[in-house]
């Protein structure tokens, strides 16, 4: 799990003004206004201004809280669900194209998830036979991005459109991987603030599936929700680490190039997309616990109450590798996770990781099956994900205390444009 990691979790916007609850009479569903808004141009900017949710005649009706009211945009220069702040919710999935299916039917496929996406990221109903599981909700952030495996342009006739920068990747000697959990022709990632908004859009995209393709994996993830914590602060993963300091931002000027296809890269179709390494990474969480906090510590290399180096200060305070003890020893060790993970010990690999946490139960011999949804965007994997988990893969302290159990690397085209679907330039070109 290299260290450059989570985005930090956005706050909700406050409100910023308040009203009288409505009447159960005057009162409609957010779903229901925010098709009204779609139709006629219409925004409402804060949770001060929406209309709150159906109520039964003997209770007001509450305004839809600010967690709501947070709206992600479909269509722009890049996908949503890439540079968006850390869900509390979020579902991976894997789609195999159905025997017989081509590049007409992977087209009309796209051109609905896309206008499925559309609807339900502006708060509106899914285009047909709509669930109504997250009719009283705002669009809570949702976020829903695609993506093409490796398999897929075999499948589809595109071979020569196949960028080499999704070539599978390398056998890793941890890996202990399930094929069957792996890899796949479309990968989507759907992400929100609220359980059953996540839920209804990965019901809606496995229903418009149809018969062009059938459900290859799943795997479901959440991270801490937003307003959980006193102050915005880094998210820690299900070992208690404090996991994203060293993330790129989007403010630093190499931002794009490390984490962004340029505009005219090759090939033409994947301008202003990005390659996304899925990992299924497992926590052997009773062994971790079982370590002293001070020797988790050495194994990552950070303090574990606030993130802060080994070697001193605060969490954003750089790591001094050169550091000694008394004895002469680094204080950051030598096999510490932190350290190897860093750029600049990577001939400056980097990737922008947006992960979720997973818990699938206790398995026969009690032990839980928990862990980190790995999910890691670049410009090209070859200079972000290889170089740096291949470092990891030859000392990394903490990998007796994880299993790589499934891997997928998929294509993410840029961002649809008005009128468009995602993939159209490919499918179309």
């Amino acid at each position: 799990m290299p260290e450059q990691s989570l985005p930090k979790a956005r706050t909700p916007e406050a409100t910023t003004g308040e009203r009288e609850a409505p009447s159960a009479h005057e009162a409609i569903s957010r779903r229901r206004l925010l098709g009204t808004a779609g139709a006629t141009g219409l925004v409402l900017g804060t949770a001060g201004a929406a209309v709150g949710y159906a109520a039964a005649p003997s209770e007001a009706a509450a305004p839809l809280t600010s967690l709501g009211t947070g709206r992600a945009m479909f269509h722009g220069k890049h996908q949503p669900g890439i540079t968006d702040g850390l869900q509390a919710r979020g579902h991976l999935v894997a789609f195999d194209l159905a025997a017989g299916a081509g590049r007409r039917e992977a087209a009309a496929l796209l051109r609905r998830w896309s206008e499925t996406a559309r609807r339900l990221m502006a708060g509106e109903p899914s285009p047909h036979d709509d669930t109504d599981v997250a009719r009283d909700a705002g669009p809570s952030s949702l976020t829903i991005t695609f993506g093409f495996g490796h398999s897929f342009f075999a499948r589809t006739g595109l071979e020569k459109q196949r960028p080499t920068a999704l070539d599978p990747l390398p056998e890793f000697s941890s890996d202990q991987l399930d094929k069957n959990r792996s890899d796949g022709d479309l990968w989507v990632q759907i992400g929100a603030h609220d359980a059953l908004v996540a839920f209804h859009a990965l019901r809606a995209i496995q229903k418009d599936a149809g018969r062009a393709a059938r459900v290859r994996w799943q795997m479901n993830g959440f991270n801490r929700s937003p307003g959980a914590t006193s102050h915005p602060m880094t998210a820690r993963n299900l070992m208690g680490q404090i996991d994203g300091t060293r993330n790129p931002k989007p403010s630093e000027a190499d931002f794009d190039q490390r984490v962004f296809v340029p505009e005219k890269g090759e090939p033409a179709w994947m301008a202003n997309g990005s390659y996304a390494v899925v990992r299924r990474i497992r926590m052997l969480l009773d062994d971790w616990e079982q370590l002293p906090v001070t020797a988790q510590e050495d194994v990552i290399g950070r303090r574990k109450s606030n993130g802060a180096a080994l070697s001193g200060g605060t969490e954003t305070t750089a790591m001094d590798l050169e550091k000694t003890d008394a004895k002469g020893n680094p204080v950051v060790p030598i096999n510490a996770h932190a350290r190897i993970t860093r750029p600049d010990q990577n001939g400056g690999a980097a990737m922008l990781r947006r992960p979720f946490s997973f818990h699938d139960g206790i398995d026969g011999d009690g032990v839980p099956d928990a862990g980190l949804l790995f999910i890691c965007w670049q410009a090209d994997p070859l200079r972000g994900f290889v170089p740096v988990q291949r470092k990891l893969d030859r000392g990394d302290a903490l990998s007796q205390f994880i299993r790589h159990e499934s891997s997928g690397l998929f294509a993410v085209p840029g961002g649809a444009t008005e009128g468009e679907y995602v993939g159209q330039k490919l499918l179309e070109g």
